[in-house]
């Protein structure tokens, strides 16, 4: 009988460690911070929500300072007669980006697959970078203000930032392979949580000299590390003359091809780029096709369930700071420190899960459980009194279960369903399948933001909080399924080795 896949990973697990270099420390650092800064850029927007809502909307409707310019130059500034529309335009271009970002998704990959890595996550880095420093900084300083060019500012924004975590992904499946990815991409996936972390504790130092300030330093910052990836990032092993991931490597995990690979990140695109090891290869199999992907057993339901899923999670990331500002009336600074919390959770809750379901081989029931415990963490949250010890506790309790399912969906369950025997011998399948859920997720949380401001503007705070629930609830629905046929598994596997005994 055969060893559980677990014990057949420890041999991998054990050569990756054995042959990691100082190569593969810098690749690890530059690919982490690098979609970490792209991550800080966006949790810049949501920080400042504020202060934009206040800039944009007369000067009788907020208490900023009118008397320190012309009466004239602040009405140019008027976009919107009062904050609940300028509230949802800030939520329309949170849908605008995501949007954009979520079409960006299905073609990075291929871009990064025919292009030079590093020179795609470079350009991608530098000129995100602009275009921020463009919406944020230089509009302000121009005192131009025109809601068509913020929509197409944040468009072009979305998909420059699409290019990134293909990318970044890519480059570590080429160095550290398929047999590290329980270990190595489980501490990596924390990337887009310190981004957040980051983008938090940079806007909240610089607020208080203007909003503008705030875009300038996260633009400059991801500027600077667009220019370091560009001179010093390694895209594979054979540009320093080690050798490249062996064919071994991949037989053994074919082996397993059913069993889940441990994978965490919130990111969107975990495993979107592992045709760039496979366009190394002498015989590269044929691509399926996008609708034989969606045909495939688990990738409808997980895809629509991502969707749900991700609408929470981001509406997190672009709402939480704007949420505990405007409802308990904490100051933005504060408000965006106390953010941080959610990240935290996350993290953790990525991590823990992620080697549960991989002890388990098992992903669904994990995902279940933690679902279920998100919707009463989500209905405590809702309920939390102005208190910010207390909102910090409940807030990182809710990312912890919210986060890791997501993170999940997005990396190590897009790559079991890339991985089925059905698909076995193709190696573009994990791309297509992963570029199907991850496009999927995005598209449901460019919806969400505009559901939440919607809301938000009719019904308050606490229905937002209802939405969250029922989204939560039907990410549960739609995995039902596969939950029943996992436990079913997990059962027959326990009796199994009973009779074992």
């Amino acid at each position: 009988m055969a060893l559980p896949g677990n014990l057949r990973r420890q041999p991998a697990n054990k050569g990756l460690v054995s042959h990691c270099t100082h190569h593969h420390i810098v690749v690890f650092l530059l690919t982490f911070f690098s979609y970490s800064l792209l991550h800080a850029s966006r949790k810049t927007f949501s920080n400042v929500k504020v202060s934009i809502s206040s800039q944009w909307t007369p000067f009788c409707m907020n208490s900023t300072t009118p008397e320190l310019q012309p009466y004239e130059l602040w009405n140019s500034s008027h976009l919107f007669p009062d904050p609940e529309e300028a509230t949802l335009f800030l939520g329309t271009l949170d849908t605008i980006f995501l949007f954009s970002y979520a079409m960006g998704l299905f073609v990075s990959g291929i871009v990064g697959d025919r292009l030079n890595l590093r020179w795609v996550l470079s350009f991608g880095m530098c000129s995100s970078a602009l275009v921020v420093f463009s919406f944020g900084t230089l509009t302000e300083w121009l005192h131009f203000y025109n809601k068509w060019f913020y929509c197409c500012l944040w468009v072009v924004n979305g998909l420059l930032q699409s290019t990134g975590w293909p990318c970044v992904v890519a480059v570590m499946g080429n160095w550290f392979g398929k047999a590290g990815r329980g270990f190595v991409f489980g501490l990596w996936s924390a990337c887009a949580s310190v981004g957040n972390i980051l983008g938090a504790f940079l806007a909240s130092c610089v607020l208080k000299y203007g909003y503008e300030y705030a875009f300038l330093v996260t633009a400059s910052v991801q500027f600077a590390g667009g220019v370091i990836v560009f001179f010093g990032l390694l895209t594979s092993p054979k540009e320093v003359g080690l050798p490249e991931l062996g064919a071994d490597e991949d037989d053994r995990v074919e082996e397993d091809a059913n069993r889940p690979l441990m994978g965490d990140d919130d990111a969107d695109d975990d495993d979107r780029n592992y045709s760039i090891q496979a366009t190394d290869t002498d015989d590269q199999p044929k691509a399926i096709g996008f609708f034989q992907a969606c045909c495939l057993p688990g990738v409808v339901l997980y895809s629509l369930a991502y969707a749900c899923l991700k609408m929470v999670n981001y509406s997190f990331f672009f709402w939480l700071p704007f949420y505990l500002s405007n409802n308990f009336g904490w100051k933005e600074a504060e408000a965006d420190q106390l953010s941080i919390w959610y990240d935290v959770g996350g993290i953790i809750g990525g991590t823990i899960q992620g080697l549960i379901s991989d002890v388990l081989q098992k992903r669904a029931p994990v995902l279940a459980i933690s679902l279920l415990f998100a919707v009463g963490s989500l209905f405590g949250y809702s309920r939390s009194p102005n208190s910010k010890p207390i909102n910090a506790v409940i807030m990182a309790i809710t990312g912890f279960f919210i986060g890791g399912p997501s993170n999940m969906i997005s990396s190590a369950i897009s790559a079991d369903l890339g991985r089925q025997d059905l698909v076995k011998g193709s190696s573009e399948a994990l791309a297509t399948v992963t570029g199907i859920v991850d496009g999927t997720g995005s598209i449901g949380a460019a919806v969400g933001q505009y559901l939440v401001s919607l809301i938000q503007e009719n019904l308050g705070w606490m229905w937002v909080f209802y939405f969250f629930i029922l989204m939560t609830s039907s990410t549960v629905l739609f995995i039902s399924p596969l939950i029943v046929k996992e436990i079913k598994l997990l059962l027959h596997e326990r009796h199994l080795r009973m009779l074992a005994e």
